[in-house]
């Protein structure tokens, strides 16, 4: 996998979808995901990191609850919103920010 702060340095927004395996929520998840992807194309970039594989990163981004979601662009951290997001709500929202 390319390097993750490359990524997120890129002028592409990412989204990230912060999950667990055992998180019953997350199961939810990657079909909003994929409709996003959809309708906004190469406008974001989407990326799953799993929790447990990635305490660091938990850490670091104070994950406390799954699923999250996070939106950087440039490095930058310009929202998050745990739990699930329905894609109707999610899309518009994301469309404002990026």
């Amino acid at each position: 996998m390319e390097n993750l702060q490359a990524i997120l340095a890129s002028s592409t927004p990412v989204l990230i979808d912060c999950f667990a395996t055992w998180c019953g929520p997350c199961q939810m998840v990657p079909p909003i995901l994929k409709e996003v992807k959809d309708k906004m194309g190469e406008k974001i970039r989407i990326i799953k990191i799993d929790i447990d594989k990635n305490q660091q990163l938990a850490a670091q981004w104070q994950i406390s609850s799954v699923p999250t979601l996070l939106l950087f662009r440039e490095g930058k951290l310009i929202w998050r919103q745990s739990g699930v997001v329905p894609a109707h709500q999610l899309i518009p929202l994301l469309q404002q920010k990026i």
